[in-house]
């Protein structure tokens, strides 16, 4: 399962948690703007892109990205929900695999996209006999707007996303509308309103979160994701902000042990990214190294025809103040 973000300081920033069981052996990759895709779908030249990938038979099956442009996507599981159709007549018929790519390759702003989308049919083609159809639903985001797109058996459904945030289960109407359980969160003190005769204390710092749900389900990191995110200050400088969204990747993450699936597999963390999105400099860590990496697109050859992919760095990465 997963928790995707959007944040706003003076820049933008967009990222996600990937948790999952086990890796694929994705990379930090580079898509420059003359790559050709293997399968024409999308042609060169096309927007560059920089996102976490995993790059088989020459394809970059990306996660979560951001083109040149500051838009940005990410595919998160939507199991027993998600369904792809067979392909339409007088549609564009993309397959999940590609739809990131496709999305970023030619589209500057949640506005175009929505065009694109209008015309658009996830169809049910896997990538490979190897790599079978994965359920998913996408957040896409630039710096003004949020959107969720979900595919169901009537097509693809496109919501406004006021909060920037999402889970998994269940379909994001009702990750909303889960908001309305919780009116009297506050991260101010509350004032005890019990009854008139009974005096209460306010006995602890952070009593007005008491009630904000604690657990690992997809809902509940959507309820404590969206409180947490919609009361994250930031001093806008680049090294708090990119600090402070990583502290609400941490507010929601999968330890190991918390999430066992079957005897000795659990799902934890993977990965956590952080894009920012105006620069193109993507941000990560993973379960093993907690240490922030950062790769900046920009200081690539954006014309090149060849991807560009970063390992990621997940030995842990201590600094010893005094010598080790």
């Amino acid at each position: 399962m997963c928790t995707a973000f959007t944040y706003h300081t003076k820049d933008f920033y967009f990222g996600r948690n990937l948790d999952y069981e086990f890796s694929f052996g994705e990379t930090v990759t580079i898509t420059p703007r003359n790559f050709a895709f293997p399968d024409g779908r999308l042609p060169a030249p096309h927007y560059a892109m920089i996102g976490m990938a995993y790059v088989t038979d020459g394809y970059p099956l990306y996660y979560d990205a951001a083109n040149e442009y500051g838009l940005c996507m990410a595919g998160l599981n939507f199991p027993d929900n998600a369904v792809y159709l067979p392909p339409k007549s007088g549609k564009n018929n993309i397959p999940p695999f590609a739809f990131i790519p496709w999305v970023l390759g030619q589209c500057r702003t949640v506005g175009q996209a929505k065009v694109l989308l209008a015309q658009s049919n996830l169809t049910d083609l896997p990538f490979s006999k190897e790599l079978p159809l994965t359920p998913l639903h996408w957040m896409i985001a630039d710096k003004h707007t949020t959107i969720t797109v979900e595919p169901t058996r009537h097509g693809l459904k496109i919501y406004d996303n006021p909060v920037g945030v999402l889970t998994n289960n269940p379909p994001f109407p009702m990750q909303l509308f889960a908001l309305n359980n919780y009116p009297y969160l506050s991260n101010d003190e509350p004032s005890p309103q019990f009854c008139d005769t009974l005096p209460l204390d306010v006995y602890s710092r952070g009593l007005g979160g008491l009630g904000l749900p604690g657990d690992l389900s997809s809902q509940s990191r959507f309820v404590r994701g969206a409180f947490c995110k919609l009361n994250s200050p930031s001093d806008g400088t680049e090294a708090e902000s990119v600090g402070q969204f990583f502290h609400m990747l941490g507010f929601v993450e999968q330890p190991l042990g918390c999430v066992r699936l079957k005897p000795h597999v659990y799902e934890r963390t993977l990965y956590s990214s952080c894009i920012h999105a105006n620069r193109g400099i993507y941000y990560y860590t993973t379960y093993e190294n907690r240490r922030i990496c950062a790769i900046d697109m920009t200081k690539e050859n954006l014309d090149n025809q060849l991807l560009i992919s970063y390992p990621l760095l997940k030995a842990q990465d201590m600094l010893w103040q005094n010598g080790g």
